[in-house]
């Protein structure tokens, strides 16, 4: 499917058949594109750009569209990495964490540090993480397949 052009976000890199590669939800995705282009939000003279997944509900295209910086990309897979390396070896701590100390990591970036922690804020959180290690172990498959990809592509750009 075709990604719009003439909306507030221009596409510049796209992948117009997401649907078909989208996870679990492959062939019968609403996610019918990713774009790189530029942002829905720039100003005159201000050039950001974004990645933007394109949702189609059959009849229109959906507000459910996302658009987010590529800073915000980038540390959404740091995010996912931290916890997918974090849950390989939860299985020492009785409730798949350390509730005296649920900081997982402090990654740093730009001069600080990006926490990554266990949300103990959730009132569920004991039986939301057992829910959340076995969905991502479910995955594990589809999760590793990305992961590798990209290994291979930051190593083919010399990271």
């Amino acid at each position: 499917m075709k990604i719009p052009t003439a909306l507030k976000h221009k596409p510049v890199i796209v992948s117009e058949n997401y649907e078909n590669v989208d996870g679990r939800n492959a062939y019968s995705s609403d996610a019918k594109g990713l774009s790189l282009g530029l942002a829905q939000w720039n100003d005159r003279g201000k050039v950001d750009i974004s990645a933007k997944v394109w949702r189609y509900t059959g009849e229109k295209w959906s507000r459910q569209s996302e658009e987010l910086p590529l800073h915000r990309v980038l540390d959404l897979a740091i995010l996912v990495c931290r916890a997918k390396l974090h849950f390989s070896e939860a299985y020492r701590y009785e409730n798949l964490f350390d509730p005296e100390n649920p900081i997982i990591d402090r990654v740093p970036l730009q001069g600080d540090a990006m926490t990554v922690a266990v949300c103990t804020e959730n009132e569920k959180i004991d039986e939301d993480i057992k829910l959340f290690s076995q969905a991502l172990s479910n995955d594990d498959e589809l999760i590793g397949e990305r992961l590798s990809t990209l290994a291979r592509i930051l190593g083919e750009m010399g990271y």
